[in-house]
């Protein structure tokens, strides 16, 4: 593990003995284990865009992600921890440790609280989640953006008739993840992930903090954010390496990110918005997703349901802020449930630049087997990339994965 980031575990492991230590004992307990393997093979059909990249078209991994779950004092006190490793063959970045959740939650009648690694959630629509700023993404993982690191946090809600008020102190900054300098999707440059630099002369032992309020009115279900701290975004400096090697090189940005994110649920549509306005990067900026989604029911007398998508993406970011694909792009894609036994799902998008036409396709199918195996298919890919577009140096690195878990 790189040194840099021991920081944010030991305070949580700190906490958690003391929390664990004090919490009583004498109540009903019960630990629960679950989790999954699985084997995932990821397959390159395009030739490799640069000298000295891997040249394999078939890159398999295997995945372990265990859970478990102790609870007592009848149910008011959870213990949670979920490890995560992935064992890669071509990447050595991929192949990597996380603890994705480690926690200690406590339940009243009107607030709770969270001690520990923990991954929290905000937003609404499909395409960009603008709003989700409390976890770092990990990059390696996946290239969508939905895989995330665990992020050491205290939490406390306060839950009232005017909806619940959240508090977060994240002492400990994760670092994104990158793909290693021979690997595919490792973009046009190699990128110096451990000699990442800061705004912050703390580095990334500063202590973030974010606040959310959330409430549901009538129809509407609204979120309001704050958050003052390291940018999860990095901006890729440009640097020459000893070796005479150009490279990226992560900065990361101290931020104030103000965040909305709303849904109104009106029959079959559900009318979906996430806003922020930011300041650190360069000029402050705004950036929006507002789209819609339009279920069909039981298509043909079938159990089957469509979901119709469609978003607006809109970024006012100049170029001292990372670079972006969403700064006026639109989103469609269809999301089709057929609600058998096997929990059947598909999935399929495309986001557009609406001034160059670049585009990102995605697809995205998944279905249980048995009670205790899942299989799942994805594939990512890209046209349409002009010289300096933002899948320039990506474009011949299309793939498709297929997973296949085991759950226990």
């Amino acid at each position: 593990m790189n040194p840099k980031g021991r920081h944010p575990y030991a305070l949580t492991l700190a906490a958690l003995l003391i929390v664990s230590g004090n919490v009583a004992t004498t109540a009903a307990q019960e630990l629960e284990t679950g989790g999954s393997v699985a084997l995932e093979t990821r397959l390159f059909p395009g030739s490799r865009s640069f000298d000295g990249q891997d040249r394999s078209t078939v890159s398999p991994s295997i995945v372990l992600e265990p859970e478990f779950n102790y609870t007592l004092n009848d149910g008011d006190d959870t213990l949670t921890f979920i490890p995560y490793a992935r064992l890669d063959i071509h990447d050595e970045r991929r192949s990597h440790f996380d603890i994705r959740e480690l926690t200690w939650v406590h339940l009243d009648d009107s607030w709770d609280t969270t001690i520990g690694v923990g991954k929290v959630f905000w937003g609404v629509t499909e395409s960009r989640h603008l709003v989700d700023v409390i976890n770092q993404t990990d990059a390696v993982d996946n290239i969508d953006g939905e895989d995330k690191l665990g992020q050491p946090m205290i939490n406390a809600n306060l839950i009232s008739d005017w909806g619940t008020f959240g508090l977060f102190v994240l002492p400990g900054f994760r670092e994104r993840t990158f793909a290693d300098d021979e690997a595919r999707l490792r973009g046009p440059k190699p990128v110096q992930q451990d000699d990442a630099t800061y705004d912050s002369a703390s580095g990334n032992k500063h202590v973030d903090l974010a606040a959310r309020w959330s409430h549901t009115v009538g129809d509407i279900d609204i979120g309001l954010s704050q958050f003052h701290g390291t940018s999860r975004e990095p901006v890729m400096k440009t640097v020459t390496r000893a070796d005479g090697v150009s490279v990226f090189q992560p900065h990361y940005d101290i931020i104030d990110q103000s965040g909305l994110d709303a849904q109104l649920t009106s029959g079959p549509w559900l009318w979906k918005l996430e806003s922020i306005i930011r300041a650190g990067q360069g000029d402050r900026f705004a950036a929006s997703v507002a789209g819609v989604e339009y279920t069909l029911y039981q298509i043909a007398e079938s159990q089957a349901d469509i979901g119709l998508l469609a978003e607006y993406l809109y970024d006012g970011r100049d170029d001292s802020a990372p670079a972006t694909l969403a700064n006026n792009d639109t989103f469609i894609g269809a999301r089709l449930t057929l609600n058998d036994e096997q929990d059947t799902a598909v999935l399929v998008g495309a986001v557009i630049d609406n001034v160059t036409q670049e585009t990102f396709l995605s697809f995205e199918a998944e279905r249980r087997l048995t009670d205790h195996w899942k299989t799942e298919v994805e594939a990512r890919w890209s046209v349409n990339v002009p010289d300096g577009g933002f899948f320039s140096g990506a474009e011949n690195d299309d793939f498709m994965m297929v997973r296949l878990a085991r759950f226990f």
